[in-house]
C-alpha cells in the first residue's frame, strides 16, 4: 500500500496521509464513475461558458484552474484531491494565470505526416540549397517543365531566376506508373498487357534506381554521374489526378472565404511526389553526335586516352547495376575547346589549351534487376559494339576499381548503403532486394574477373550470368557463405 505524505506547517499530517485505494474509493459505484469522469472530461475542455451542458459543476469559471495550486485547495477540490479520473483533462495554467498555453495540443497531428514530406538533406549541405532554391522556384509560380523526350513523367527543375538546375523523375509518373502522362505506355498497356513492363525489373522503383547508381558510382569514385539523391516536389505542373485536383482547390476556396478553417488543413496545395532529384548537368550532348563527329575527325591522342577512361568508368558502372536500358543517347559527352583569351592584341599568339572530354551517365532507371533477362529480350549495353569496348581495360582502371571490388568489407557497405536507400519505397520487400543484391555480386564477380584477364568490354559482356546468393554458415557461425550458381535459362532474342 502507497501512501503519500505532505509535511506543511500549520497542517495535520494526518489529513494527508490517505492511501491510494482511498482516493479511488469515492468511485467504485458504476454511475458515480461515469459522472465523475464525465464532469472532469467536462471541466478540462476550453468552452466557453455559454456552451457548457448542464452536468458542469456550479460556479466552475473559465479560469479556473483543474489542479489545486496549494494542499489546502486540494483537500476542497473533493475526495480525489488532485488525481483526476483515469482519461480526464487536467488544465496546468501558467505562473500568470493565463490560460493561453491550454490551446496548444500536447501532440502535433501533423507531425506524422510531415516526416514523410521532408527533404532530410542534412548529410549534403551543397544538395540541400540546390532542393531549397528550386522549392522557392515552385513557391514564386516558376514551376518544373515536363520533358517531351523519353516514355515517363519527367521535369527540368529551375531555380527562381528560371535557370534549370535539375531534373525530377516522381515515382508516380515512371514508365509503369499509376500517373503517367506519356500516352504511348498507356496505349502499350491497353493494346499488348503481355509484353508490358520488364519482368526482371522490380516496376516503380525506378527513382530509387536513379539514386542508387548515383551511390554506386560515389563509392567506387567513378565521377561520372550527376549527384541523385530522393526528395519530396510537389507542383501544378506534375501529373495529378482530378480527386487530388479538385482537394487541392477546396482547401484554397475555404482559406479565402472562412480563414479560421482553411488554417485547420495540414496541406493547402498539392500533395508532393516521392522521386529522384538529379543535378542538371550543361553543355553536353547525346553521345551518339560526338562519337558519328569523332570518327569523322579522330581526336588527338590525349584527349582520346581522356574519352576511353570515361567509357571504361561507364561500362564498370553499367555492368555492376545491370542498367537494361543503356543506348547511346542515354549518355552525354562534353568536349571543350579552352582557350586562354585573356589581354588578347591583334599582334599577340593565342594560347590554345588540350581540348576537355567528361562523360555523363544519365537514365539510370532501369536497373538493378532481380534476376537476369531470361524472357524475351536480351536488353543489352550498346555501347559494346563501339570499337571502345574492343580494347582491353587499361591498368588505370584497373588500379582504381579491383581493389575495392576484391575488398569483401567494401561490398558488404555498399549493400547495406543500398539497402537503406531502398526500404524508403513504400513497397519494399526485403526478398526481392537480395535477389537484386544477388545478381549485383555477380556482376562484380564477373567484372573483377575480366579486370584481372585484361579483357574487353566486349568480352565482358559475353561471359556466362552469375548469381551469387547468401545462405548462413553451419556449426554456429555467424559469417555468411556464398552460393554461386549460372544462369542457364537465355531469352529468345539474344544478341551474340
Amino acid at each position: 500500500m502507497q501512501h503519500f505524505l505532505l509535511n506543511r506547517p500549520g497542517v495535520n499530517a494526518q489529513q494527508w496521509v490517505q492511501p491510494i485505494s482511498e482516493q479511488w474509493a469515492g468511485s467504485a459505484c458504476g454511475s458515480c464513475r461515469e459522472q465523475s469522469q464525465r464532469e472532469s472530461v467536462i471541466g478540462g475542455l476550453d468552452l466557453p461558458v455559454g456552451h457548457r451542458g448542464a452536468s458542469d459543476p456550479v460556479g466552475m469559471e473559465e479560469s479556473t484552474p483543474l489542479v489545486p495550486s496549494s494542499p489546502l485547495e486540494a483537500s476542497e477540490a473533493g475526495p480525489r484531491g488532485v488525481f483526476g479520473a483515469p482519461g480526464s483533462g487536467v488544465r496546468v495554467l501558467p505562473p500568470d494565470g493565463s490560460p493561453g498555453c491550454e490551446r496548444q495540443p500536447l501532440l502535433d497531428r501533423n507531425r506524422a505526416h510531415s516526416v514523410h514530406h521532408r527533404n532530410d538533406l542534412s548529410d549534403d549541405p551543397e544538395f540541400r540549397a540546390i532542393v531549397g532554391r528550386a522549392e522557392q522556384a515552385i513557391e514564386q509560380g516558376v514551376l518544373p517543365e515536363r520533358i517531351y523526350q523519353g516514355s515517363s513523367g519527367s521535369y527540368f527543375v529551375k531555380d527562381p531566376q528560371g535557370k534549370i538546375i535539375g531534373v525530377f523523375k516522381p515515382k508516380s509518373e515512371e514508365p509503369y506508373g499509376q500517373l503517367n502522362p506519356k500516352w504511348t505506355k498507356w496505349l502499350q498497356k491497353l493494346c499488348c498487357p503481355c509484353c508490358f513492363g520488364r519482368d526482371c525489373l522490380v516496376l516503380n522503383q525506378g527513382y530509387l534506381s536513379e539514386a542508387g547508381a548515383s551511390l554506386v558510382d560515389h563509392k567506387l569514385e567513378l565521377n561520372i554521374v550527376p549527384k541523385t539523391k530522393v526528395v519530396y516536389l510537389g507542383s501544378d505542373s506534375f501529373n495529378y489526378n482530378a480527386i487530388d485536383r479538385v482537394k487541392s482547390r477546396g482547401k484554397r476556396l475555404a482559406l479565402e472565404k472562412v480563414p479560421k478553417v482553411g488554417q485547420r488543413f495540414h496541406r493547402i496545395g498539392l500533395p508532393p511526389k516521392v522521386g529522384s532529384f538529379q543535378l542538371f548537368v550543361e553543355g553536353y550532348k547525346d553521345a551518339d553526335h560526338w562519337l558519328r563527329r569523332f570518327e569523322a575527325e579522330p581526336l588527338p591522342q590525349n584527349v582520346n586516352r581522356q574519352l576511353h577512361i570515361h567509357f571504361e568508368r561507364l561500362v564498370v558502372l553499367d555492368y555492376i547495376i545491370r542498367n537494361t536500358d543503356r543506348g547511346n543517347d542515354n549518355w552525354l559527352i562534353k568536349y571543350d575547346y579552352p582557350m586562354d583569351t585573356g589581354g588578347i592584341r591583334d599582334t599577340d599568339w593565342v594560347v590554345v589549351k588540350d581540348p576537355i572530354v567528361q562523360l555523363a551517365a544519365i537514365d539510370n532507371g532501369l536497373a538493378f534487376p532481380l534476376k537476369h533477362p531470361d524472357s524475351w529480350r536480351a536488353y543489352p549495353f550498346y555501347w559494346a559494339w563501339l570499337s571502345q569496348a574492343k580494347v582491353p581495360f587499361s591498368q588505370e582502371i584497373r588500379d582504381q576499381v579491383l581493389p575495392k571490388l576484391n575488398d569483401p568489407n567494401f561490398i558488404k557497405d555498399l549493400e547495406e548503403d543500398l539497402y537503406e536507400l531502398f526500404k524508403k519505397d513504400p513497397g519494399f520487400d526485403r526478398g526481392q532486394f537480395h535477389n537484386q543484391v544477388s545478381v549485383m555480386r555477380g556482376q562484380i564477380l564477373n567484372l573483377s574477373q575480366a579486370l584481372k584477364e585484361s579483357k574487353t568490354p566486349l568480352q565482358l559482356v559475353q561471359m556466362p550470368s552469375v548469381v551469387v546468393e547468401t545462405s548462413r554458415a553451419p556449426q554456429r557461425s555467424s559469417d555468411q557463405a556464398y552460393t554461386q550458381s549460372f544462369q542457364s535459362r537465355r531469352p529468345f532474342f539474344t544478341w551474340w
